[in-house]
């Protein structure tokens, strides 16, 4: 589907109730708003559309959120009649059927987030007329449980936007500017009405012009504080058959936190409904600069067919920069039988943010050794308990190590901030663990964006006899002063010690700079194609996860 559909439209109020308040509960039905078919032709088969039918539980609890019972998912295909054929695709979440104009679809149990129901092949039906429209109505029904409805109108014919891929430079240097002259044809049937063009930019980015004609939006799931979503409108008609460009190109600009970022760009018909697709429910702020204007070029690039998915291009940037993530630690002191609180984490002392935003992976794990005779009371939420040589230990707590996950975003001055709580059960003097922030990855250890390995260790220590040692800052965060290599066995060279999720930090999840904690979601850099515009664009919009699986259907009627 495209990062369109990786962004397109995904939040809801969160719902923390337990499958048992299931009469508190109410999901919501939703898809393409207009989908366009292209005409039937005069030899061949007809060219199919795809149109992608969710259902979004807002819970945003993992554990207790997800709803176990049984669902049925109705299609009221009976508008169609004469415009449009249509049958159930291989993708999606549920067992389909069709019998005359009504598609039914059954499943059980609706996770946290956005889940997809059915995928739909849509066509023009023989005889078809261009211009003639249908609807599909869409509703679901579940014991104790309500769902918002959904109509998506189906039209013959209709403009086809395609956005031209820019010849970018993927290898960079901070501060480096380069122009994107975007430009867009309407290769359809008819004229497009206004234009949306829809521009989302990673947080090492910027663009060198705000512009008066387009609105810009920071953040927004899942990687908060991590990017930049601008939306300008051109109004006026823009053919069929035409090519249009800007009339003074885009400035692209790697800024000094820049190292691995996306930029997306977008063209769709401008409407009230795209708009609020794309806006995903985030405020925005107008621009102060000169207007965008766009003007039709005398070339026209024609395509065989309208198609959703070609409206969209991106591309990933690679910046020469580094990141410093620098370990902090803690002094305790406590008497036997006592229970101390112990934050540990790190903070990245920048420039460079680090977001895998591609693949999804963690960024970095924290490896908390902990200090003779203590014992592990209290651990956050993520956090794999580990043996001394790095294998699962089996335990929750009371383990002598543990490692943390990052997300897949540590934003520039954040605070990864890991509280734990340990009980003295034996008296040690200057009892000392170690707090290290390394790879993943146990048998590659370094982090290969951070030049400063000496500062990825630092101390906790529990009742020091030379008190001021170097444990790498204090339990509020500050400014650690580094500290020592970690220690190193053989077994360790061996593991990787993730966790099953990623640690729950302390403090806030905001985009800001100064300190928050760190970040992360669904996306990181390597191979694979982010979450498609439209579908980040939902998913950055609403909020949500995405879950889709693929499985047979029975066609009938």
């Amino acid at each position: 589907m495209g990062f369109a559909a990786f962004a397109v439209g995904l939040l809801a109020a969160g719902l923390a109730a337990p499958a048992a308040h299931a009469a508190d509960l109410q999901f919501t039905l939703s898809g393409p708003a207009e989908v366009g078919l292209r005409p039937y032709p005069a030899s061949g088969a007809p060219k199919k559309s795809t149109v992608d039918v969710t259902v979004n539980n807002p819970s945003q609890d993992e554990e207790r959120g997800r709803f176990e019972g049984e669902y049925t998912v109705s299609f009221d295909f009976s508008g169609l009649a004469g415009i449009a054929d249509v049958r159930f695709g291989e993708t999606g979440g549920s067992d389909c059927t069709i019998t005359g104009t009504t598609g039914i679809c059954t499943d059980y149990g609706i996770r946290p987030g956005l889940n997809g129901v059915a995928e739909l092949e849509v066509s023009a039906a023989k005889g078809s007329k261009l211009g003639a429209t249908g609807d599909i109505k869409v509703t679901g029904t579940a014991e104790g449980a309500t769902f918002t409805s959904h109509v998506t109108k189906v039209t013959v014919g209709g403009p086809d936007l395609v956005m031209k891929r820019l010849p970018l430079k993927a290898d960079l240097t901070p501060g480096e500017v380069q122009p994107a002259p975007l430009s867009f044809a309407n290769t359809g049937t008819s004229a497009a009405d206004g234009i949306l063009l829809t521009v989302i930019y990673s947080r090492g980015m910027e663009l060198t012009q705000r512009y008066s004609n387009c609105e810009y939006s920071e953040g927004g799931e899942p990687f908060v504080g991590s990017w930049t979503t601008a939306l300008c409108t051109f109004e006026g008609s823009y053919e069929a058959g035409a090519v249009y460009e800007l009339d003074k190109p885009l400035g692209i600009r790697a800024t000094e936190r820049a190292y691995f970022d996306s930029f997306i760009y977008r063209v769709n018909e401008d409407s009230p409904q795209e708009r609020t697709a794309q806006r995903g429910g985030r405020t925005y702020t107008p621009g102060s600069g000169p207007a965008l204007t766009v003007t039709k070029k005398p070339v026209s690039a024609r395509s065989a067919d309208l198609d959703p998915s070609d409206n969209q291009q991106e591309f990933d940037f690679r910046t020469k920069n580094t990141a410093d993530f620098v370990a902090y630690g803690a002094e305790r002191i406590g008497a036997v039988g006592e229970t101390v609180d112990a934050l540990i984490g790190f903070r990245n002392s920048g420039p460079a943010w680090i977001g895998y935003i591609r693949s999804g992976e963690s960024v970095a794990t924290v490896d908390f050794r902990v200090p003779e005779g203590a014992k592990v009371t209290k651990k956050p939420a993520g956090c794999q308990a580990l043996t001394t040589g790095g294998r699962p230990s089996g335990l929750e707590l009371g383990a002598p190590r543990y490692s943390c996950d990052t997300r897949a975003s540590v934003l520039d001055g954040a605070d990864f901030a890991l509280p734990f709580e340990l009980k003295i059960e034996k008296a040690v003097a200057n009892a000392t663990g170690t707090v290290t922030v390394r790879n993943v990855q146990g048998t590659d250890p370094v982090l290969p964006f951070d030049p400063k390995t000496a500062n990825n260790t630092a101390k906790f220590v529990l009742n020091p006899t030379d008190s001021g040692s170097d444990a790498g800052g204090t339990s509020g965060g500050e400014d650690p002063t580094g500290g020592t290599e970690p220690p190193v066995d053989d077994e360790e060279q061996t593991t990787g010690g993730t966790s099953e999720g990623p640690a729950t930090a302390g403090g806030s999840t905001g985009g800001s700079s100064g300190g928050d904690s760190a970040q992360g979601g669904l996306a990181a850099t390597g191979s694979g194609a982010l979450l498609t515009a439209a579908a980040a664009a939902a998913a950055l919009a609403a909020g949500g996860t995405l879950y889709l699986a693929a499985r047979r259907r029975t066609t009938r009627g």
